[in-house]
């Protein structure tokens, strides 16, 4: 276990993926693990390094992203964003929202597609373990 970890990282890994607008079902998809797995991991103080490793790349932070997120900071990173440009729409965004949005509706509907590829391949292994008896 990783003894510099802050407290109660399994927490903040549910928190992140939350707001990513993830599920633990496709988070352990992704991890290929069940989701009784992630819901475990969640409940868990500590993780492994690598384990968290893998976690951020997943949820696309860096494992010191997980490690140090607060509530308080993730509220206070978005009531940062003012408009002080005194009638001129002058934001620093770097990126266009709407394709980050488009990208994330993509990325949903490949998870989704991998799922139900998953689900038809269980399916058809368990079709074959019934035919068997």
């Amino acid at each position: 276990m990783n003894s510099t970890a802050t407290p109660h990282i399994g927490r903040k890994i549910s928190r992140i993926r939350e707001l990513r607008g993830m599920k633990q079902e496709a988070l352990a998809l992704e991890l290929g693990v069940s989701q009784q797995t992630v819901s475990h991991m969640e409940q868990s103080e500590t993780l492994e390094d690598d384990k968290l490793n893998q976690v951020a790349k997943v949820l696309g932070v860096s494992k010191e992203a997980i490690e140090n997120f607060s509530e308080e900071m993730a509220i206070n990173f978005f009531n940062s964003f003012q408009d002080s440009s005194k009638g001129t729409f002058n934001n620093h965004c770097t990126f266009n929202p709407l394709d980050k949005l488009m990208e994330s509706h993509e990325e949903n509907k490949k998870l989704y597609e991998r799922l139900l590829e998953s689900e038809k391949e269980k399916n058809t292994y368990l079709e074959k373990l019934l035919d068997r008896k």
